[in-house]
């Protein structure tokens, strides 16, 4: 009788969902890939169902901030939270301690897209190909710096992971924020794994070489850019992905609701996702979760081989 009860009561919400706004959080800053993403899709679910998908903004702790606040709001589809690979499933492993357990305390609603890193370099670098990158590399040990926004994020982490599978010496220098690709651009550095929206236009005005992609398959937003796993090394995948999630219990109907609305949205936003630099997605909760977990496990064991720790 009591589960009869609570899965009626389930449904009656789901069918009066949305009555009100509701907050969309991203633990990241205004502009960024998660924000550029989570603002597109929003404004498709506040046209589809009459009430405000609001942002809200709360940055800090590599995305830890935004994501356990996301996780201990109250379970009735009125706070959702865009999130990314970092906070999702790398976080878990890099950070000593966790208020919560992201893989537990959030479920998955559905992917928004793939973004895949792509390896960019400074026009005055010789390469042009994987090849005469790491021929370079080679044969300058330890004079390659590239950047990235921070210890143990997937910039970071794609780099080590070329530089261990290939055995070349690169000098990784950690910045915060967007500050890494201002000093590639002047030249400071030599190389980065930067998502494809943060350097696409650069890319296009010749300021930054894009070498390969980091995806499994070539990146429609950059066709002509191999990916690395086609350029010699089979299995190299690494990159940012994005989707929403909410708080544990939050009720099944509410969440299919809500996952049928944004698979419905992505074709509308297909052409100007692709343009920014992002592969549209969706799918089911199941097949996001599932993807998650596999995430979480492939970053467990590079964060783990890095030695990249934070506090």
């Amino acid at each position: 009788m009591l589960l009869a009860c609570a899965a009626g009561n389930a449904l009656a919400q789901a069918a009066d969902y949305p009555n009100k706004p509701v907050r969309v959080v991203v633990a990241f800053t205004a502009g960024g890939t998660t924000d550029i993403l989570a603002r597109a899709v929003s404004q498709k679910l506040t046209e589809r169902f009459k009430q405000n998908f609001l942002i809200d903004n709360k940055p800090g702790g590599g995305g830890n901030i935004g994501t356990e606040l996301a996780a201990k709001a109250p379970p009735d589809g009125y706070t959702l939270i865009v999130n990314s690979v970092g906070p999702m499933a790398v976080n878990p492993s890099l950070f000593k301690k966790l208020n919560i357990n992201p893989l537990v305390d959030l479920v998955p609603v559905v992917q928004i897209a793939d973004v895949p890193n792509v390896l960019v370099v400074h026009p005055s670098l010789p390469a042009k190909t994987v090849e005469e990158f790491l021929a370079y590399a080679k044969a300058n040990p330890g004079k390659l710096n590239y950047g990235s926004t921070g210890v143990g994020t997937s910039s970071h982490l794609s780099g080590f992971m070329l530089s261990k599978r290939v055995g070349v010496e690169t000098v990784h220098v950690p910045y915060k924020g967007a500050d890494a690709l201002n000093d590639l651009l002047a030249g400071r550095l030599q190389f980065m794994f930067a998502t494809i929206p943060s350097v696409i236009q650069h890319i296009q005005a010749g300021k930054l070489r894009a070498i390969a992609v980091t995806s499994a398959k070539r990146s429609r937003s950059l066709p002509d850019a191999p990916t690395i796993a086609d350029s010699g090394f089979p299995g190299f995948e690494a990159g940012s992905w994005f989707g929403f999630f909410a708080p544990k219990g939050t009720p099944e109907p509410v969440i299919a609701q809500l996952n049928k609305a944004v698979n419905e949205a992505l074709p509308a936003l297909e052409a100007q996702m692709v343009r920014e630099g992002a592969d549209p997605v969706g799918g089911s909760p199941a097949q996001f979760g599932q993807f998650v977990q596999k995430e979480y496990e492939k970053w467990k064991v590079i964060v783990r081989d890095s030695g990249a720790t934070a506090e």
